[in-house]
């Protein structure tokens, strides 16, 4: 599948926004976080905006943007309609939750409902976007279970790079914020190792003769293309990346997460003026890394129409 920049800039973004947010409900909830003022202004800050500009850049890849309001209405049916309709759901409880954060300085009552109630819909948010692709039965890669757990396992461990980083810079909450996301960190890396080892050994999905209906006559193969230039469906489904650059890809993705993960695990116990450099560096690498696997992620899948393109087998 051809990795398109708008879709890569909101899976990420939007990820590690909803997962800075998780973080700050949990935490805020459980009290296990200090109620400061400017680490709640960060950290809300932070968070919306990470999560606007990923949806935001989402309509980018769309044919006529300002029809995107037309998916909402699909919600019995459609992933992406679940998605958008979970995101716009998470802004009221999440301002709310804000609100007692930063206004009263306590979450209790309602301002508890509110935090509780963001704990439950940003990961059901991150859940569907990831179901978008899983639910693709033409696609191997996305089909399977690895794909949703990646995604909440992201979001968690880039969420928490984000809540380190802040909580570095502000003094509060330092040692557990590090201590989760390094955890999720690892779980990442985790998740995607067995991802990728999954579609690596799965087998083809259909073959030629599949796709043609000859199977049962025995091997087949396309004598020739059915067009002469590229056609639209060549060009979104039918990109590939080389196995070695794929390699190094992956590499990249894990060296990024894990350097990250290390990176704070230094980092926890040291004062403000040491930590807060190196979350920092965690923060680039871990989000780096993000980037490199979700665009190996979109390069990677192979859809079963290139059966009629030239592929052997998907």
């Amino acid at each position: 599948m051809h990795p398109a920049a708008s879709v890569i800039l909101f899976t990420v973004t939007s990820g590690a926004g909803y997962g800075l947010l998780f973080w700050l409900a949990l935490l805020g909830c459980l009290d296990a976080l200090p109620l400061t003022r400017s680490l709640g202004l960060a950290g809300f800050g932070c968070a919306l905006a990470l999560i606007t500009a990923g949806l935001l850049a989402s309509t980018f890849h769309l044919g006529h943007p300002e029809r995107a309001w037309r998916a909402l209405t699909q919600w019995r049916s459609s992933w992406l309609s679940r998605e958008g309709v979970l995101a716009l759901l998470v802004y009221p409880p999440a301002l709310g939750l804000a609100a007692g954060w930063l206004l009263v300085g306590h979450l209790d009552g309602l301002y508890a409902a509110a935090g509780w109630l963001t704990v439950l819909l940003v990961p059901a948010t991150v859940f569907s976007t990831a179901m978008i692709y899983a639910s693709l039965k033409p696609i191997p890669q996305w089909h399977n279970r690895w794909v949703p757990a990646g995604y909440l396992a992201l979001a968690l461990g880039n969420g928490g790079l984000w809540l380190a980083l802040l909580s570095s810079l502000f003094g509060a909450g330092q040692a557990r914020a590090c201590a989760l996301a390094v955890a999720g960190l690892l779980l990442a890396a985790w998740v995607k190792r067995h991802y990728w080892r999954a579609i690596d050994a799965a087998p083809p999905l259909a073959t030629v003769a599949d796709a043609t209906g000859l199977g049962r006559l025995g091997a087949a193969r396309l004598l020739e293309r059915p067009h002469t230039a590229p056609n639209y469906l060549q060009k979104e489904m039918g990109f590939a990346v080389a196995r070695k650059h794929a390699a190094r890809l992956r590499r990249l993705a894990l060296g990024g997460l894990l350097l990250a993960a290390a990176l704070l695990a230094l980092a926890a116990p040291l004062p403000i003026p040491l930590a807060a450099p190196l979350a920092a560096l965690a923060l680039v690498l871990g989000m780096l890394g993000t980037f490199a696997e979700r665009w190996l992620f979109f390069a990677e899948a192979t859809h079963t129409v290139n059966l009629y393109y030239g592929a052997a087998a998907v």
